[in-house]
């Protein structure tokens, strides 16, 4: 397939990396244009283009870049743009950590609710509950005992369909979500987030979440992802001396 990808930081990085050893054609694209990009294109094949350029002439289209940015995409980004093209959504909101707050999502609207409606186009949620070095390192083929799973929401079951493919192209195996309403199951905090699950667990995972805990969901998964930075953190400082 052809696929764009805008935003190649840790989570965008290890899709174009994969996606280019299996034979996808990529291009890469961030907010600064591709002349900032030849590390990338030189550490994962993908070709650097401009932001426009990533979502012209392909299959899908992955967005992964900070809440906060998706503002700053331009407004008319997909005119033209067929429809048949898919829209991944890999995002988390983190409003202390990183975003700000961003009203609409503070209210209630969910995560990729948010994006596709600020995009203009339905968008599938997917590859957001991973930590990036399990995405780089933990890929393994089917039938695999503990194969970890990744979850797929979004309206369109054709869309969803080509997401699951992606994620068993990459080693890992899929789970059907159901609808772009039920994503809040995999938002940051809740018991599918990060966990490294089999198909089994996250399935029991997704079941499990509850509703009315969104907003305690997403303080506890502000409060983890702090935490393992800070760590990071100490552990970078004690390498260097």
């Amino acid at each position: 397939m052809k696929i764009g990808i805008i935003g190649p930081g840790q989570i965008g990085g290890a899709l174009a990396g994969h996606l280019t050893q299996r034979g996808h054609q990529v291009k890469v694209a961030n907010s600064r244009g591709p002349r900032t990009l030849s590390k990338v294109a030189a550490e994962t094949g993908a070709t650097p283009v401009s932001v426009r350029e990533a979502v012209q002439g392909v299959d899908v289209v992955i967005i992964s870049i900070p809440e906060r940015s998706i503002v700053d995409l331009p407004a008319d980004l997909f005119a033209g743009v067929p429809a048949s093209v898919v829209v991944i959504d890999t995002g988390n909101y983190y409003p202390e950590l990183r975003d700000g707050r961003i009203a609409e999502l503070d209210a209630g609207t969910l995560d990729s609710e948010w994006v596709a409606q600020r995009l203009g186009r339905p968008v599938v949620k997917a590859f957001n509950n991973i930590m990036a070095r399990s995405l780089r390192e933990g890929g393994r083929p089917p039938g695999t005992p503990g194969r970890i799973a990744q979850s797929v929401a979004g309206d369109s079951q054709e869309a969803r369909t080509v997401a699951l493919r992606l994620i068993d192209e990459l080693g890992f195996d899929g789970v059907d979500a159901g609808n772009l309403a039920e994503s809040w199951r995999q938002q940051p905090g809740t018991p599918a987030y990060c966990k490294d699950l089999d198909r089994a667990a996250l399935t029991r995972a997704l079941a499990a979440a509850e509703r009315s805990r969104v907003d305690q969901y997403r303080a506890e998964g502000e409060a983890a992802a702090k935490k393992f930075y800070a760590e990071q953190a100490n552990a970078t400082r004690r390498a260097t001396g």
